[in-house]
């Protein structure tokens, strides 16, 4: 009998150790990753980083996950080239891991969500209610996620009202939603018209066609962004 018990309490005491090892269980309480559901209505205009992570936190609050910090992953760039007024979008979002609402970790640490390591796909890039988000093969096509960022999650160089040689890849550091500039965005779905790299980025695949919502559209997506939880 004695030795039934100690079985049995080394069996449960493995189990514990092993879930003490995993993520945090699914739902609000441990998601800290998803991607938008919804725009706020302004294209590439979200009121600037600020307006964008108070996108996030109130979309997380809506899904109950509000008691934690988001933030929206996108970069700023600088006014000018040698400015160091620019924001890497990889150093707003904590340090990791994140979890979708399902439970399934798309990233352990900032390393590897920019590296092959990350978990990012039409699987798991869900929106904030668990629901998935419509890929290349819907329609319509939200696949494109507004970033501004490079493929290291880093700013694009600045320069005064963007133009060539730098032009604007951040809607106007997120305040335009005209017909004019661009915006960087990647793939959630890691997939495009060919094969490359870049067209299958999960953050910078390619530049939008303008920054209101009708110039964002034609290229496959909705205005939609990543948001992540800082802790």
């Amino acid at each position: 009998m004695r030795s039934t018990v100690l079985i049995g309490s080394l069996a449960l005491a493995g189990v514990v150790g092993v879930l003490g090892c995993t993520s945090m269980p699914p739902g609000p309480a441990g998601m800290s990753f998803f991607v938008t559901s919804v725009n706020p209505g302004n294209g590439g205009d979200f009121g600037g980083l600020e307006g964008a992570d108070k996108h996030c936190q109130a979309l997380a609050t809506t899904a109950g996950a509000g008691n934690r910090t988001w933030r929206a992953y996108l970069s700023a760039q600088a006014p000018a080239l040698n400015s160091p007024a620019f924001v890497n979008a990889r150093d707003r979002i904590g340090t990791g891991p994140w979890q979708n609402a399902k439970g399934v970790v798309i990233a352990r640490n900032v390393e590897d969500l920019h590296s092959a390591k990350n978990n990012i796909n039409k699987d798991t890039a869900l929106d904030e209610m668990g629901r998935p988000v419509n890929d290349r093969t819907k329609q319509p096509s939200k696949h494109d996620i507004l970033t501004g960022s490079r493929p290291d999650g880093t700013a694009f160089a600045g320069g005064a009202g963007g133009g060539v040689p730098f032009p604007d890849m951040t809607c106007g550091n997120w305040t335009k939603s005209t017909t004019e500039g661009s915006a960087m965005v990647g793939h959630f779905d890691r997939a495009g018209t060919i094969t490359q790299p870049w067209a299958t980025s999960w953050n910078s695949s390619h530049p939008t066609i303008g920054c209101s919502m009708e110039r964002i559209r034609p290229t496959g997506g909705d205005g939609l962004l990543y948001c992540f939880a800082v802790k």
